[in-house]
């Protein structure tokens, strides 16, 4: 299920405990599948002040990803 964040980056996330996979739909409608995500981390994404910020940080730069659309 998609969850909404408050972001003027990110318009909503998934993730997938099973799989440990992060689907984050971007507010430009893109998204992108994130792999081998820790669920602490997309924990600790959803508690951030700023979601664009812990993303560019801590996301962008550690897990794999692919476009989903």
């Amino acid at each position: 299920m998609l969850q909404g964040v408050p972001s003027t980056v990110i318009a909503s996330t998934r993730y997938d405990e099973a799989s440990n996979t992060l689907d984050i739909v971007f507010t430009t409608g893109r998204v992108y599948r994130y792999f081998a995500v820790p669920a602490t981390v997309y924990h600790d994404l959803q508690a951030a002040p700023s979601k664009g910020q812990f993303f560019n940080t801590v996301i962008r730069p550690t897990y794999p990803c692919t476009r989903l659309s």
